[in-house]
């Protein structure tokens, strides 16, 4: 079992930038692929970012591509986080982190075996 915990939404103008963090807790969180998707309000949720379990393979989705960029510390317990930059409205969501036992369950199959409870990001015009 993964207990996953989001942090540092909010609100931000256009342009800016905000940093996401996913403390994971459980078992042999490292163990995990991790990643972010975005649900906007009346759409279906989205895939945003993943990464491999030892950091060395990342996706973004095309919309995102350049400017978020997701990254993981496995030291003690496992930390996932999204840099957003150059943030556009079209950004507002709730983004929810996610686990998987594996990688492409995220990237192919774009769903998790985990989620967090979900985190929201206002980016005004």
């Amino acid at each position: 079992q993964v207990q996953l915990v989001e942090s540092g939404g909010g609100f931000v103008q256009a342009g800016g930038s905000l940093r996401l963090s996913c403390a994971a807790s459980g078992r042999t969180t490292w163990n995990y692929a991790m990643g972010w998707f975005r649900q906007a309000p009346g759409k279906e949720r989205d895939f945003v970012a993943a990464i491999s379990r030892n950091g060395d393979q990342s996706d973004y989705a095309d919309s995102v591509k350049g400017r978020f960029t997701i990254s993981r510390d496995n030291a003690e317990s496992t930390t996932v986080y999204l840099e957003m930059n150059t943030l556009k409205p079209e950004d507002t969501a709730v983004y929810f982190c996610a686990a998987a036992t594996i990688y492409s369950t995220i990237v192919v199959v774009r769903t998790a075996n985990y989620w967090g409870q979900g985190i929201q990001v206002t980016v005004s015009s």
